[in-house]
């Protein structure tokens, strides 16, 4: 929805519960309180979680607990506010618009995540540069691709210029940073390849999603400026 409905001024706010609302115990009268409470205050905007007290931008959110109340976390960014009974308690300022909402309806849904597991063979990566537009490589600590794989990797990214690869990490917290190990450097200085860095990889897998479909006459350039926009939070760089 963070791309699908960009720099509205109007909130869109998602919550849930852990418990049915008909039990005794149930987290979702709160929720649902908590989420009124903050989608009428004239403060509010975008797209954004409401849930266990916490205001999370819709793009940071991921949820990492299965039966706990406080399910979702705010991945390498704060929480934008915090809900204690009646007061939002903000962190973040407000964004400021140039222009209107703008409703984005269409999605390329040939994106698919790569998850590299020690010993994967190499002969994989054909199948999926040719099945796919983009191919987003969840790699190992900081990203980078393993030297076993880097000659069919070099070769399917010869073979395939018009596709798009897109490194990330499996890392939850802290982001990938290719620059820091020979192996991955090179092959960023190589093929200009764009990476995640603090980007949750559901955003990520979204956002590659939404390029595709809006840069139908892409260019390199063009993919590179629309992936490093930063839209409801989603990058820092």
């Amino acid at each position: 929805l963070s791309y699908m409905i960009q720099n509205s001024r109007k909130p869109v706010v998602i919550t849930g519960a852990q418990k049915p609302i008909d039990v005794p115990d149930t987290d979702a009268r709160v929720n649902l309180h908590d989420s009124l409470l903050y989608a009428s205050d004239p403060e509010s905007q975008n797209v954004s979680i409401v849930f266990g007290g916490s205001v999370i931008a819709g793009t940071r959110a991921k949820k990492e607990r299965a039966k706990s109340y406080n399910a979702f976390s705010s991945i390498n960014y704060p929480k934008l506010a915090d809900i204690r009974g009646n007061r939002i308690i903000r962190y973040i300022p407000p964004l400021h618009f140039n222009g209107g909402v703008q409703f984005c309806h269409d999605m390329n849904g040939s994106v698919c995540v790569f998850k590299l597991i020690p010993g994967i063979s190499s002969d994989i990566l054909s199948g999926l540069f040719s099945q796919f537009d983009c191919i987003i490589l969840e790699s190992f600590g900081v990203g980078g691709i393993p030297a076993y794989l880097m000659e069919e990797f070099t070769a399917q990214m010869q073979e395939h210029p018009e596709k798009l690869a897109i490194i990330a990490t499996q890392v939850v917290h802290e982001g990938s940073d290719m620059n820091i190990y020979k192996v991955g450097r090179q092959v960023k200085e190589d093929y200009d390849l764009l990476e995640t860095y603090d980007m949750t990889i559901e955003a990520a897998v979204t956002k590659a999603k939404w390029i595709l479909a809006k840069d139908r006459g892409r260019t390199h350039s063009t993919i590179k400026r629309d992936f490093y926009s930063c839209i409801n939070h989603d990058v820092l760089i």
